[in-house]
């Protein structure tokens, strides 16, 4: 049962990452603009949930 589940969420993180590469070049139906938003938007959140549950620590920060 995990497998299917996984496979699920591989499948839904390929296919964004699809929808992001397709709207970047332009031209793409306006579905493919809002899942593209979509996983850009997931991505910020999962990005900085990362980063607020790291504590101090070295280097390796991409921090301006």
């Amino acid at each position: 049962m995990a497998v299917i589940v996984l496979s699920g969420v591989l499948l839904l993180v390929v296919l964004g990452c699809v929808c992001v590469f397709r709207d970047a070049r332009g031209g793409g139906p306006r579905w493919v603009h809002v899942v593209a938003v979509v996983t850009l938007a997931v991505g910020e959140v999962v990005s900085s949930s990362g980063r607020r549950g790291r504590r101090g620590g070295g280097g390796g920060g991409d921090d301006d």
